[in-house]
């Protein structure tokens, strides 16, 4: 929730236009739908608390992106999107102390 928060308000800084968070769809999820001009934004948030397991991004697995490419269909399907530009970023958050890094990651996958 915290990492999602974090990089909801970044993405908003950056001058993307949030559209949904936490989209689901038969057992598929999306953390953040969003449009960055003309192109939407597909974004998938991984937050880390400790460096013990890695960086963050290592936990976006091969099923996880299956997952999230699966959302996105559902979500072009519902809201009936055709002949759009649309691509899959990752925002990548890593507590430092009393800080947090970010990456941002476009077209990650």
């Amino acid at each position: 929730m915290l990492g999602e928060t974090i990089a909801r308000q970044h993405l908003e800084k950056e001058g993307f236009r949030i559209l949904r968070t936490n989209y689901r769809s038969e057992g598929a999820e999306v953390d953040i739908i969003a449009e960055e001009g003309e192109v939407l934004v597909f974004c998938e948030v991984k937050y880390r608390r400790t460096e013990e397991y890695g960086p963050p991004e290592l936990a976006l697995t091969s099923h996880k992106k299956a997952q999230v490419r699966r959302a996105a269909l559902a979500y072009l399907a519902e809201e009936e999107i055709e002949n759009r530009t649309c691509r899959f970023d990752v925002v990548a958050l890593q507590q430092k102390g009393s800080r947090v890094d970010l990456r941002h990651w476009r077209n990650a996958f």
